[in-house]
């Protein structure tokens, strides 16, 4: 059965059958296109090829930190500046964790992927700091209140760099934050 070509299959399958080929680059990856060469045994047609759209597989998000604890820190600013980067760990450190518990991603890391991408990395707090170019803005979260979504819990707030320089800011980010790692008054 093993060395049966298609005028054999015929006879076992009387079903159309279809052939995928798939165009391999030299690096191992596969094309966003697929030539598909189509083969009708039933029909006898002569096989025939049909370029077919096929959505290129992604990588997945890569985060910075071990995001051990599933506490992840989304940021608007693409590189964060000494003083912004010691406020926040400041923050995580008063809300019980340490940098290397957390995950972290920038804008435009997490630009251009999609909100089931997002969900599959399973965060269990998700601080989004500042305008974020993705579906996650979409969410009914108000800024400076817990938004709970199935097992997630969301806070948005201002952009790290407009927090760190304001005091008001940095008080009403702590109010929530209290709330939402439930730390009570010390």
């Amino acid at each position: 059965m093993e060395n049966m070509g298609l005028a054999e299959l015929q006879f076992i399958i009387p079903e159309e059958l279809f052939f995928f080929k798939e165009a391999i680059h030299s690096n191992g990856t596969t094309a966003n296109k697929t030539s598909v060469e189509l083969h009708s045994v039933v029909g006898k047609a002569a096989p025939k090829t049909v370029e077919m759209e096929q959505e290129a597989t992604k990588d997945p998000i890569q985060i910075r930190g071990n995001f051990a604890n599933g506490v992840l820190v989304l940021h608007e600013e693409e590189a964060l500046d000494a003083e912004v980067m010691d406020m926040l760990v400041k923050m995580i450190n008063a809300v019980g964790h340490s940098m290397n518990e957390i995950g972290m991603l920038s804008s435009k890391e997490l630009e251009g992927r999609s909100l089931e991408e997002f969900y599959e990395l399973n965060a269990h707090k998700v601080l989004k700091f500042g305008r974020i170019k993705h579906a996650i803005n979409a969410m009914p979260a108000s800024d400076y209140q817990i938004h709970t979504e199935k097992e997630t819990e969301y806070l948005f707030a201002d952009s790290l760099s407009d927090i760190t320089g304001s005091k008001d800011l940095k008080a009403k980010l702590w109010n929530t934050l209290k709330v939402l790692f439930n730390i009570s008054k010390k």
